[in-house]
């Protein structure tokens, strides 16, 4: 499965809530979703930016749809709060309907949130997630189009998960990420280092990749990388680091191997571009690492993505 299509809306004033629902809505019906569906996902996509711009000030809206589903992650570093029962929450001077009702219309709801630090909500409408995968980017200011890219596939028994960031920005940047993109899912299936190999060779015509691919199997992550794409196993409040070697897929690559690390039940996969800040824990967002992937890679997107440059996250809990 690769990126859906997706919109940010930075919703700043009263109208941007009608931009949203709109977003909501096309690509409700492009999903194929059914007409009394398509009425509801408009209210929860209204109802969440309303409350972005009534209780946040500003914030900003992603709207994506996937083969049968519609996501909105509503992002805001407003006043937060320490969450009540949902059902108790409600937007002042809103649809009238409270988010206790988004959580019924939806087919999954989460929420995280902290006090003067803001809050992430994630809604799901439409099929249900199979796997609790999540991968946002969001290209630097200023470009609508961003080198960060993602994609997962399972293969068998076997899950892979593939980062890379093209190098610079713009459209040449998207153009090299999404041929390495590409090059992941239509590969033959094999071991991250072999499926490394392959986009490398697949993408000489582009202007290059840092790229990473997780593989979970069998109580194992292995694990391979070429240039800056950070990766961390987190279980239990333990965070291990992964190994990238230095490297360009598509031009440069003196080395390309392989690690593999225990990978417990439940643990959770964290991979994210240079274009996020290296260094942070999960001990900074207390009970962060209890949510679902959208919630945790919003809230990382959030914090972390302040350098002037794209960014992309994936995070991957595994079963338990």
């Amino acid at each position: 499965m690769g990126p859906v299509t997706a919109v940010w809306i930075d919703v700043t004033e009263e109208s941007a809530v009608g931009a949203v629902r709109r977003a909501a809505v096309d690509r409700a019906r492009a999903a194929g979703l059914p007409e009394g569906r398509v009425a509801e996902v408009a209210i929860v996509a209204a109802e969440l930016a309303a409350n972005v711009q009534r209780h946040a000030g500003s914030g900003t809206v992603l709207v994506r749809r996937g083969t049968a589903h519609v996501e909105i992650v509503a992002v805001d570093s407003g006043p937060g709060f320490d969450p009540p029962p949902v059902e108790g929450l409600s937007t002042r001077g809103g649809l009238g309907i409270g988010l206790g009702a988004i959580t019924r219309l939806s087919d999954s709801f989460d929420v995280y949130s902290r006090p003067g630090l803001g809050t992430v909500f994630a809604v799901r409408m439409g099929e249900p997630a199979p796997l609790d995968i999540t991968g946002l980017t969001r290209p630097m200011p200023g470009e609508d189009l961003g080198g960060d890219a993602y994609a997962w596939r399972t293969d068998d028994d076997t899950i892979s998960l593939l980062l890379c960031d093209g190098l610079g920005h713009g459209p040449l940047a998207a153009s090299a990420a999404g041929a390495a993109v590409r090059a992941f899912e239509e590969a033959a299936a094999g071991p991250p280092a072999q499926l490394v190999k392959h986009v490398h060779g697949e993408i000489s015509h582009t202007r290059g990749v840092a790229v990473a691919i997780a593989q979970a199997g069998g109580g194992t992550l292995t694990f391979a990388g070429l240039g800056n794409i950070a990766a961390t196993v987190v279980h239990r409040g333990d965070h291990r680091g992964l190994i990238s070697l230095p490297g360009i897929a598509g031009h440069r690559a003196a080395a390309i191997r392989q690690y593999d690390y225990p990978l417990p039940p439940g643990a959770l996969i964290v991979m994210h571009t240079d274009g996020l800040r290296q260094r942070w824990t999960f001990g900074d967002y207390p009970g962060l690492v209890t949510r679902r992937s959208p919630v945790i890679a919003g809230t990382l997107l959030r914090d972390l993505g302040v350098r002037r440059d794209d960014a992309g996250v994936l995070v991957a809990r595994m079963p338990s």
